[in-house]
């Protein structure tokens, strides 16, 4: 008969090996009991006491090590008794069927009353077993008499009645002594109701919601085989799979439906295995689910080791996605590709507890009902991996990833970037998440940019209620056809709570106000303060440029601001429209935040074509400095007559056959990579006043449009 242990028992782990503890009266056959099993022969000799045996894995019949620790009343003390109660994991408690004064003594007199009064004070509750020794002697059974003593401690796991002369029934004491430990029907049975306890039921309903592969509520065929064969490692013929249903079907009505086991039925079978002495089949499942033995989730299932180097982030590989997009094809069940409040409650309920609240909804792309879509599901998947990858790695364990994927565990999901530093070096990444960090001051559209990545104008905006905000925002931008995450996160504009978390990122977005005259100076302030001598890339946001622009109250313009940093000029940005906002801006983020060692920076969103190309030579540094010398007061040395003609009309010569033909454009790229370091130089005053400089510009000027125009004459001639 089974017992259920009290219910203040702590937690447990899956145990790595076995102690059992003999305990009785003395001449009852504890050492006997011992040595037959070791020796397989009655002992002619009984010593006092037996040393501790140890049962090597490979022996035992659940393959784990088996420690036999015997005591001695007449050579050990009570304290080295309670010592060795400390240790066991099981404690037989043995005594002679023939002699009734020996089972007195040792179920009520004494050794019963003693034992279980000291392990009250332990921290959890030992299983005990009953073991009737020298059944040899006597022709009846002493199971009248232990009855009720088992009925009044719950303790008590079973009884076994045996002998050490004949060896009867030894390798099962030890056996079930074993399955107390590993397999211990407490937690899982209640024999006074005779049903299962709600803690089992609980953990086997999400066990069944796991291997509800298409979620029909009905494991099928295929589904049982793949249970099986997860948990057993073998599958079920069809004959066995159709015998299990046909026991279902004559208990229960509604255990079997359309050819496939149902809840109730699924929960019908693991009772009729507890019932019928097979709770280690049960016991099988729910540890392979990662239960203990407390049925509780085990923290090793749930946070498997995953190293993680410093300056380096975490993202979900191919097999993870793949996963995730199978959970979210499984509870789509109209097939919207969203997930409706309802859908959602559904996927998360095997979770207990509900890890998404209201803010996800402003986190990630939702459709015009509110609900996350198919692409904000999958974002805010890699923004929990990004920002917390243990919580991820608990969420992944809830829905069964290592059993779903065949895996080894949640970890084989996760893929680690290698070293930024790494990356810089290399002027390459393989990275898909980029982090944006966004500092403004107080009012100057932060929240609005965030949200307007998610497709949202301020008309849209201004229904998200204040406690659902959320300083996150996550989407999926296009860089040369790769498709990127760009993680968007809000800065507190308090410079005193900045932490290194909010100076870690791949690029700053500084954000202000066109028409706050104050706004741009707090972006210069936190640009000096953090960011000046980093290299993370910069970028200048001039929020609500619908707006009438006011100067800034600064030294200088937030144009010539960025000139002299070596920054992008500030880009022009409003969420203030009819339709959903431009995503121009958050194109240009992330191929910065990918390649911060350019220097060209692209104003549009195909980041390579003839406009982008024509744009950022009309804005660099070289042709402003032309306009400025030719300007500048003239000079007897100085052929300025010359380099006029070559820097105003060259370019322009440039930039006409450029957009005669696209195979001009590539070949017109190809020389300016030629003339870089011409480009990237940084021009001083004492430079700008030598006619030899400027006359090396102009012949580098002049091969460029020469070859431009003769690769164009080449390619026209055949077509």
């Amino acid at each position: 008969r089974a017992r259920l242990p009290s219910s203040s028992t702590p937690k447990r782990r899956m145990r790595k090996d076995v102690r059992i503890l003999l305990v009785g009266e003395p001449k009852v056959g504890k050492t006997s009991l011992i040595m037959s099993l070791v020796s397989e022969e009655f002992p002619k000799v009984v010593p006092y006491r037996a040393e501790e045996i140890t049962i090597p894995a490979d022996v035992t019949p659940e393959k784990v090590p088996t420690h036999i620790v015997d005591y001695s009343e007449a050579e050990q003390t009570d304290e080295q008794l309670f010592q060795e109660i400390s240790k066991a994991n099981v404690i037989c408690i043995v005594y002679s069927v023939n002699n009734k004064t020996s089972i007195e003594k040792a179920t009520v007199r004494f050794r019963c009353h003693v034992l279980l009064n000291k392990m009250l004070c332990m921290w959890f509750r030992v299983p005990l077993i009953l073991v009737g020794n020298k059944s040899d002697l006597v022709e009846h059974s002493s199971m009248e008499t232990i009855l009720p003593i088992m009925n009044r401690y719950s303790e008590i796991e079973t009884c076994v009645e045996c002998s050490a002369k004949n060896l009867k029934n030894i390798s099962e004491l030890f056996y079930y002594a074993q399955k107390a430990v590993l397999h211990p029907t407490g937690p899982l049975y209640c024999p006074e109701r005779r049903d299962m306890k709600s803690l089992c039921v609980k953990a086997l309903t999400r066990i069944f919601k796991v291997s509800d592969l298409d979620n029909d509520g009905i494991l099928n065929d295929n589904e049982l085989n793949f249970f099986q064969r997860t948990c057993f490692n073998t599958p079920l013929e069809s004959q066995a799979l159709e015998d299990v249903k046909n026991v279902v079907r004559k208990n229960l009505s509604d255990g079997v439906c359309d050819n496939g086991l149902t809840l109730t039925g699924f929960l019908f079978l693991h009772t009729l295995f507890i019932q019928r002495g097979r709770h280690e089949t049960t016991w099988t499942v729910l540890r392979r689910f990662g239960y203990d033995d407390d049925l509780e989730l085990n923290q090793d299932y749930l946070f498997p080791p995953l190293k993680l180097p410093p300056d380096c982030t975490t993202e979900l590989n191919h097999n993870a996605y793949l996963f995730l997009q199978s959970i979210f094809d499984k509870h789509d069940k109209d097939r919207d590709c969203a997930l409706s409040p309802e859908e959602t409650s559904d996927l998360f309920d095997v979770f207990p507890y509900m890890p998404w609240g209201p803010d996800v909804n402003n986190t990630v792309c939702t459709n015009d009902q509110g609900w996350i879509t198919y692409q904000g599901y999958l974002s805010q998947w890699t923004l929990t991996t990004y920002l917390d990858v243990q919580r991820c790695l608990e969420y992944l364990g809830y829905l069964g990833y290592s059993i779903i994927a065949e895996q080894e565990s949640q970890a084989s999901g996760i893929t680690v970037t290698r070293d930024k530093k790494i990356d810089l070096q290399k002027k390459q990444t393989q990275r898909s998440v980029f982090r944006c960090n966004v500092f403004g001051d107080v009012g100057s559209g932060k929240s609005g940019f965030l949200q307007a990545f998610l497709g949202r104008n301020h008309m849209r905006q201004k229904t998200i209620r204040e406690e659902h905000r959320s300083y996150y925002a996550i989407s999926t931008t296009y860089v040369y056809g790769q498709e990127k995450y760009l993680l968007l996160h809000e800065v507190s504009p308090d410079f005193d709570t900045l932490s290194d978390a909010d100076l870690a990122c791949d690029i700053v977005c500084l954000f202000y106000d066109v028409s706050n005259p104050y706004s741009f100076e707090y972006c210069a302030t936190v640009f000096k303060q953090y960011f000046m001598d980093s290299k993370v890339p910069c970028m200048m946001i001039a929020a609500k440029s619908d707006l009438p622009e006011i100067k800034q109250m600064y030294g200088c313009s937030p144009l010539e601001f960025c000139r002299r940093h070596k920054m992008p000029p500030p880009q022009s940005f409003t969420c203030n429209t009819a339709a959903a906002p431009s995503r121009d801006i958050y194109t240009k983020l992330t191929t910065m935040a990918m390649y911060p060692h350019a220097r060209l920076r692209c104003m549009c969103t195909c980041n390579r074509c003839t406009f982008c190309l024509c744009q950022n030579f009309l804005n660099s540094e070289l042709l402003q400095t032309c306009v400025l010398f030719i300007f500048m007061p003239s000079s007897p040395s100085t052929p300025r007559l010359f380099v006029s003609v070559l820097f105003i009309v060259l370019p322009f010569s440039i930039l006409i056959s450029l957009f005669l033909s696209f195979f001009l454009s590539l070949s017109l790229s190809l020389s300016l990579r030629a003339c870089l370091p011409l480009f990237h130089r940084h021009v001083c005053q004492a430079d700008l006043r030598s006619s030899t400089f400027w006359l090396r510009a102009s012949a580098g000027a002049t091969v460029c449009a020469v070859l431009g125009f003769a690769m164009y004459r080449v390619l026209l001639k055949p077509r």
